[in-house]
């Protein structure tokens, strides 16, 4: 065990996973190096899991929950009482804070791992509680507002009992209804509602749809995700290709880039993993798409990937929130082709910085496809360099961290 700390500023960030997973884990993760720079000590506290980062505070992290693993009947049942309410993660948590108090506790993604449940422990020692919506989780019972490929908002109004009766977790009466009481028991107990000061919303789309599905605005705080601009190269030689890079799941509108691809005659490059990668290979076969499957891909490979392609491509088909990598390309100096649908349209500046297409419209992105192909070299860079001087000013990491100090501090925190 890790030994007490003397008292100051400290953050208690928190976390399922301690690796860099996905977008909620860089942020996680460069938040505590970013406070861990300025002075505060910083107390992770997260799920057991073979990838984590070593922590001297790992003696405080939860069991391991891996879902898709082969377990026991009774194992099933310790996990979805798990999913609903952790009292292992409450009793840990209660343990980590007697040893060192924090100022403040931010916490990313909890749910189906460490659980709400920790928010009542932090509040009832008084504890300031911040967390961040890196999703719509707090409104849909499922988190993606998605449903047979589609926007649904049939729970909107406390219909939740739609999660069961659309089967909305991987079409599985079981999953679903597990996740329906999850629902009904956190919100019977009010442990995001009445147990969090703030949620941290990195989208304006966010903040208004959690308006719209009943978050009191004041609850709600607007900081958006951020890149340190200065930590990526954007002096690339360009290549003759489109990337996306990300997640190979329905949601991502990866069929639609493809036709779009090969109805444009562009190449594409895709990097990443993910449960569709083998019906995108074989879609982008019989549509005779030129594309490459690089598989999953970080640091600089992915740098290097991004900054020689013309542009960066999201096809999303669900509201996303403030994806990273739009910050990312545009830091490598790169334009973006984004969806008009969630969070993305307000990181795009239109034929300034990139393009906006319709969502699901591959004859839509196919013909942007094949206009900035067409533009001269110099002109994508300066669309790269504008959105580079852009997110420099308004998603540096410095406006990210004065933003969250100023919100710290008017919970007593700072």
């Amino acid at each position: 065990m890790a030994r007490p700390q003397p008292a100051g500023k400290r953050l208690l960030a928190i976390n399922n996973y301690f690796y860099r997973r996905g977008g909620a884990e860089a942020v996680f993760f460069d938040q505590m190096t970013m406070f861990g720079r300025i002075g505060w000590d910083v107390v992770p506290f997260a799920m057991q899991h073979e990838s984590n980062e070593p922590s001297p505070w790992s003696g405080y992290f939860v069991s391991e929950i891996e879902y898709g693993r082969r377990t026991s009947p009774l194992r099933k049942v310790v996990q979805a009482a798990s999913i609903i309410y952790s009292l292992e993660a409450q009793r840990n948590i209660a343990r980590l804070i007697e040893q060192a108090r924090p100022s403040v506790a931010h916490a990313h993604n909890v749910y189906h791992h460490l659980s709400p449940a920790i928010f009542s422990t932090l509040k009832s020692a008084g504890i300031p509680v911040v967390m961040t919506a890196h999703d719509l989780k707090l409104a849909c019972p499922s988190y993606k507002m998605l449903r047979d490929g589609k926007v649904c908002e049939d729970c909107r109004g406390g219909h939740i009992y739609n999660v069961l009766r659309h089967r909305c977790i991987k079409e599985s009466v079981p999953l679903s209804a597990v996740v329906l009481a999850e629902t009904m028991v956190h919100r019977s107990l009010g442990l995001y509602r009445e147990k969090l000061d703030r949620i941290v919303v990195p989208s304006r789309f966010y903040l208004e749809k959690l308006v719209e599905w009943g978050w009191p605005r004041e609850q709600l705080e607007y900081i958006p995700n951020f890149v340190d601009v200065e930590r990526y190269r954007s002096d690339w030689e360009e290549g003759d290709y489109f990337v996306f890079a990300g997640r190979l799941a329905p949601e991502k509108g990866l069929a639609t880039l493809i036709r779009a691809v090969a109805l444009s005659k562009q190449r594409l490059v895709v990097a990443g993993t993910g449960p569709d990668e083998a019906v995108l290979r074989q879609f982008a076969s019989e549509t005779g798409a030129d594309v490459r499957f690089v598989g999953h891909l970080s640091g600089q490979d992915l740098h290097r990937l991004i900054g020689q392609s013309q542009a960066l491509v999201l096809p999303s088909e669900w509201y996303e929130n403030a994806p990273i990598s739009i910050l990312e390309a545009y830091a490598l100096g790169r334009p973006v082709v984004g969806a008009a649908i969630g969070g993305i349209p307000e990181m795009i500046r239109e034929r300034e910085t990139g393009m906006l297409v319709i969502s699901g419209d591959a004859h839509d992105l196919a013909q942007k496809l094949a206009e900035l192909a067409a533009l001269p070299a110099a002109e994508r860079a300066r669309m790269g360099a504008a959105g580079r001087q852009w997110i420099a000013a308004g998603f540096s990491a410095t406006a990210f961290r004065d933003r969250t100090l100023s919100l710290y501090a008017a919970l007593g925190a700072a």
